[in-house]
Parts: C-alpha cells; sequence; structure tokens
C-alpha cells in the first residue's frame, strides 16, 4: 500500500489521543418513540406527530426494532450486552429539539467493553476499544437563509432511531482515524443497520482530539472536531488540528476545550463553542420510559442473523482468491461489490476477474454514477466476457469495445463478440500469409532486428495487430514472427 504521511512526522516529540463518537441513523420504517415515517423527505416538518414534536402530555413508546440493531450492532463489535439498560433525559435548550431534552441512554447503555479492529499501514490489526454503544433520539434540523437573519426548523428528522458509537482515546493518528471509521461505517452497512450515508447524516463522527509530549503521562486538552460529512474531510481536519494544537502548545499557550467546525474551502478549523460536561446536560432517568430488558434467547436469535463481517471478509478474499492486499481491502469495504466479484468468480473462476471488477467495471459504476443493482451488466456476463479473453476467442482491445456496448444494452457477450464482428482471428494460414508480407515490407526494420536490435520485436506485433485491427491471436502471431524473423 502507498503510504500516507502524516503532519506527526514533523513533531516526533508529540503524540496523539484520538476518541470517536459516531451517530449511525437506523434503518426502522418508523421513529424510536413514536409512528411518523423514519427518513429523511423533500417536503420539511412532513415526518412529524405531536410525539416527536415535543406536544405537552404525549409518552413515548419504545421501537423494539431499535433496540434488536442496537444487539446487532453490539455483537458486530464484541460488544457485552446488557440484560437491563435505561433511557434517561439529556437536557439542552437547541431551536431543533423541542421538548427541551433529549431521550438518550446515560449510565446504563445497552452495549459496554467492544471493540472495532482496524488494519494498519503496515498490514498489523489494532483494535480501537469501544466504551459503549447507546440508543438515542435524533434532534431536528436548523436551516439558515444565504441572506439576512432567518432561520428555520425542520423536524423530519427529529426523532429519528440513533445508535451513538463511542470510542476509547485509543486512536494515534489520522491514518487510524480514516481506518476506523471506514471499518465502523462497513459494519453497520453490511448488517443492514444503516445507510451509511454521510451526506445525509445517516453516519456523522464527532472527533475528539488532544494533543501531548511523548513523556507526559496525562491526555491533553482535547478538542471536538464536529460535523464533517466525509472521510477524505475528516482526515484532513485531523491533520490541520492536531498541527494547531501542537502550535499553541509549541507557543507557550494553553489549548482550550471546545468544540471546533472544518472549514472547507479554507482548510482550517475555527471554533464553534465551549465544549459541554456530562453535568452540564442534567441527566436523569426518563420516567416515562421502562427499563429494556434483554434475554439470552433474544441475544442468540440475533447472532444468528449476523453476516460475514468485513474483517473476516476480508481474511477470505485473501486465502480463497489469492488477490493482493488493496484489492481485498477495497472489496471488504462494499459488501454488494464483494458478493459481485464473487458471484463472478463462480461463473468463470480467472485471475483478471478482479482488474474488470476493480478497474472498468468501478470505473463506469462512478463516472455514470450508478449503483451496483443499477448496471446492466451482471456478474454472470462480465464472467462471460473474462471467459472469451482467457479462452482466446478475443482480444483485451476487442473486449473493451464489447464491454462498452454491453454498458449500453446488457447484451450477452458473446452475441455482441458476433454481432460486431470482433472474433479473435485463429486462422494460422491467414495469420501465417500476414506475418510473411508484413516482413517482406519492412526489410529495413529485418536487418535491424537480426542485428540486435530485439526492441524491433514489438515494432511487428503492433504492426500485425493493426493490420488484423486487434483481432489477431497475439500469441500465434508473436510464436510466426519468432519463426519468421530468425529465417
Amino acid at each position: 500500500m502507498a503510504k500516507l504521511l502524516s503532519v506527526l512526522e514533523k513533531y516526533p516529540e508529540y503524540r496523539i489521543d484520538i476518541g470517536i463518537e459516531v451517530h449511525a441513523q437506523l434503518n426502522t420504517k418508523s421513529k424510536i418513540f413514536c409512528a411518523s415515517e423514519n427518513g429523511p423527505s423533500k417536503f420539511p416538518n412532513k415526518n412529524v406527530d405531536p410525539i416527536c414534536a415535543g406536544y405537552p402530555g404525549t409518552l413515548p413508546m419504545l421501537n423494539k426494532q431499535v433496540v434488536h440493531y442496537a444487539i446487532m450492532t453490539g455483537l458486530a463489535t464484541n460488544c457485552e450486552i446488557a440484560r437491563r439498560s435505561e433511557f434517561a433525559r439529556k437536557h439542552y435548550f437547541y431551536p431543533d429539539l423541542p421538548k427541551g431534552y433529549q431521550i438518550t441512554q446515560s449510565d446504563k447503555p445497552i452495549c459496554v467493553n467492544g471493540y472495532v479492529p482496524i488494519r494498519l499501514e503496515d498490514g498489523t490489526v489494532k483494535n480501537i476499544r469501544l466504551i459503549r454503544i447507546h440508543m438515542e433520539e435524533d434532534a431536528g434540523k436548523n436551516i439558515h437563509a444565504p441572506a439576512g437573519d432567518i432561520s428555520m426548523v425542520d423536524l423530519n428528522r427529529a426523532g429519528s432511531p440513533l445508535l451513538e458509537i463511542v470510542s476509547h482515546p485509543d486512536i494515534s493518528s489520522s491514518l487510524e482515524v480514516r481506518a476506523y471509521l471506514k471499518a465502523l461505517h462497513s459494519i453497520v452497512t453490511y448488517l443492514g443497520v444503516c445507510t451509511g450515508n454521510m451526506e445525509d447524516g445517516a453516519f456523522r463522527a464527532d472527533t475528539n482530539i488532544s494533543v501531548r509530549k511523548k513523556t507526559d503521562p496525562k491526555l491533553g486538552t482535547r478538542c471536538e472536531l464536529k460535523n464533517i460529512n466525509s472521510f477524505k474531510f475528516i482526515y484532513d481536519a485531523v491533520e490541520h488540528e492536531i498541527e494547531r494544537q501542537i502550535g499553541v502548545l509549541e507557543s507557550g499557550e494553553r489549548v482550550i476545550q471546545e468544540t471546533r467546525l472544518w472549514d472547507t474551502k479554507e482548510q482550517r478549523t475555527y471554533g464553534m463553542r465551549s465544549k459541554e460536561e456530562a453535568a452540564d446536560y442534567r441527566y436523569f432517568a426518563d420516567p416515562d420510559l421502562p427499563p429494556v430488558f434483554v434475554d439470552d434467547a433474544w441475544i442468540e436469535q440475533v447472532r444468528t442473523e449476523l453476516p460475514e463481517l468485513p474483517h473476516d471478509k476480508f481474511a477470505r478474499l485473501q486465502a480463497d482468491y489469492g488477490i493482493k492486499y488493496d484489492d481485498a481491502e477495497i472489496l471488504a469495504a462494499d459488501q454488494a461489490l464483494a458478493l459481485f466479484y464473487e458471484t463472478s468468480m463462480r461463473v468463470h473462476k480467472s485471475p483478471t476477474l478482479i482488474n474488470w471488477v476493480l478497474r472498468e467495471f468501478m470505473g463506469c459504476l462512478k463516472d455514470q454514477k450508478l449503483a451496483i443493482h443499477e448496471c446492466l451488466i451482471t456478474p454472470e456476463k462480465l464472467a462471460h466476457l473474462v471467459a472469451l479473453i482467457d479462452q482466446g476467442k478475443i482480444s483485451n482491445r476487442a473486449a473493451q469495445e464489447v464491454f462498452a456496448e454491453m454498458l449500453k444494452t446488457g447484451e450477452e457477450p458473446g452475441d455482441l463478440v458476433k454481432r460486431m464482428g470482433l472474433e479473435q482471428l485463429e486462422n494460422r494460414e491467414e495469420l501465417e500469409a500476414l506475418v510473411k508480407k508484413l516482413i517482406a515490407d519492412n526489410p529495413g526494420q529485418v536487418a535491424g532486428y537480426r542485428s540486435g536490435k530485439t526492441k524491433l520485436f514489438g515494432f511487428f506485433v503492433g504492426q500485425a495487430m493493426a493490420l488484423t485491427q486487434g483481432r489477431g491471436n497475439p500469441k500465434l502471431i508473436q510464436e510466426l514472427l519468432e519463426k519468421y524473423l530468425q529465417e
């Protein structure tokens, strides 16, 4: 893997400690405490009812599917599942939180003491410990007018179910931040509990960063980076924040504990507000919600529903197919892509199939902004195309033409090869005559080759392929050229 440089390499006497709070919005049909539809809407304040709008006298009722998804995520991240957990009220007054408090879990969360394995740059594995995973409701969304002092509130998101996944400060570089978030993102999308859409806020991370000298046993003062919606932006923001905090310490000043935002245009962080502590929220047990009890039977039922997880899939892909580290990592990060590749390999096992999947196929998805299921090229059709190459029936150049046409029509590659007249020329006598004429027409190059300029062999191969419009069997052409160029 290509090694990415970190700003820490400029400051070898410093270390960083990073803990991350990830909010994963759950894919339930209804919200966590009411029957309103859960999910985005193009109409503001459409998915709202008296409960999630915070009307006085309304009572919340817990959505059982939220608990099921919490148990599933806990098991997938090696957590202990609490047999008894409780909900609490977390008080803060924002315009997008109508009740004036958020229903969450405080000192009695549903999942504790887990870990997420990540792969480091050198290929080793590091476990990032989890303090807890807890259930809570989301707040609404403030929308600020581009001009003037007007802000509006959309409550569609209010009451949407969230899992908050809180890590220990075990992360020690921006590279590990990205690896951890990608690993966690893959887990929740593999489980199907979250869409993982960062632009919509379905998967978002608050990153707590502190800097200290390596000789200092105490953690430094932490600053929180909030509301960053891409892995790249999070990486860039963490790199900047590390250098900012080191600069503050180097100048003899003190780092202030605060929440900071990332400006993507100016590539810098700036202060948003002072960082609240748990005491500022005035937690107390929610009197309207009973404790949540989870028995062993429920846990074991959920365990049977777990899919093969990304970390395990990565190891198996390398073992089963002998593919490179980087290729296995790309596949394991995307459940649908890994399934596409493995389905293709079951149809036609070929070492070159991985290149077609990761280069040609993924390239077309990106260019055309398609999801895998929307593409007309199925795993079976791609396997049939690669089989035609491996069997010598078409050249790589012809395969590219067939692939481009498959994208448009979804036809079988064999039918396209016939319709487009791209069958590879295999007739030995025909190719032999072409090679003899080629040699006769280029006496200067022949003399040069025979005098020791062996690189001219490529010239003859290229000419022969051009004369056959890329359809000549390259192995047979090379064999014939080797024979007649020696005479």
